[in-house]
């Protein structure tokens, strides 16, 4: 037997769309399937996962920590319920997330199997993990589990708890409620393209490659340039890519991200690859409102 070693494994199932599609031949409903497959896959390039195998309609990942992949899972639910249903049908995603030791392909199997049980009691638009990669989870990312165990029908079909997953499954009023009766939204503006990032869609991602919330057409933008979130503190800039990004907020200096974040305030611009200050560039405008 192999070297043994720790895995997170995800199992991701598209439903709603690839078996209608295929039965109808509809090439629109196709067409949606692999918008959502695509922007599956940005998620797992941008948390650094390995996909382990693919089925029709679905894939398993690894991922060498439990935070990124309940991470991945929680931002792959966000990204697929912001798409509009194609001729009445609406392809969404359904997600397992489950922990554990791997040293041969039976055991590897064993795990991923476990995920794909997890998915396959998840309704459309959820995520479910195993209490064993819920206890593996960091403090910052505890809050994208909810509090307790799921409870009913579904928890009867597993021995050990099992926790729905998301980002406003726990913690995740990011902003405190105390501060305003209406939570502040940033509003994104890129050419003729206007997204704003709320409570509802908490995460945008920002690049080269078709699939991005933004796509920015300029030769320096990394395909998966950068990625705006919403937090407790604020609405945040985080750079992933290879020439940096820039942001000028308001009236002030100009900041540069290099694998590193920088808070948004106000409104101002933000530069993938090149200045916030170059006019001639393809920019990206936001405001908080």
């Amino acid at each position: 037997m192999g070297q043994r070693r720790n895995q997170c494994v995800l199992y991701a199932e598209l439903v709603g769309g690839g078996r209608e599609g295929a039965t109808l031949g509809l090439s629109e409903i196709a067409h949606a399937v692999e918008r959502c497959t695509n922007r599956i896959e940005r998620v797992i390039e941008s948390n650094s996962g390995e996909i382990l195998y693919r089925r029709t309609n679905a894939l398993a990942v690894g991922f060498n920590e439990c935070d990124t992949a309940v991470k991945a899972a929680s931002e792959m639910i966000e990204r697929l319920s912001g798409m509009l249903p194609v001729m009445g049908v609406r392809v969404s995603v359904r997600i397992g997330v489950h922990y554990g030791t791997v040293g041969d392909e039976a055991e590897a199997d064993q795990v991923a199997a476990f995920a794909e049980k997890l998915s396959g009691h998840a309704r459309p638009g959820e995520a479910l993990a195993s209490g064993e990669a819920i206890m593996l989870l960091s403090t910052a990312t505890r809050h994208f589990a909810g509090a307790e165990p799921i409870a009913g029908a579904r928890a009867e079909a597993f021995e050990w708890p099992i926790y729905l997953l998301g980002p406003r499954t726990g913690m995740t009023t990011s902003l405190p409620v105390s501060s305003s009766l209406i939570s502040p939204r940033l509003r994104i503006k890129h050419q003729d393209e206007v997204v704003i990032v709320e409570e509802m869609r908490p995460i945008i991602l920002l690049g080269r490659e078709q699939g991005n919330d933004i796509v920015i057409i300029d030769p320096r933008a990394s395909r998966q340039h950068a990625r705006i979130e919403r937090r407790r503190d604020g609405f945040v800039l985080v750079d992933q890519s290879t020439n940096g990004t820039y942001a000028v907020s308001g009236e002030g200096a100009e900041q540069c991200a290099r694998k590193s974040e920088v808070v948004l305030h106000g409104q101002g611009r933000i530069g993938c690859g090149f200045s916030a200050n170059d006019i001639e560039r393809d920019l990206v405008f936001f405001e908080v409102i």
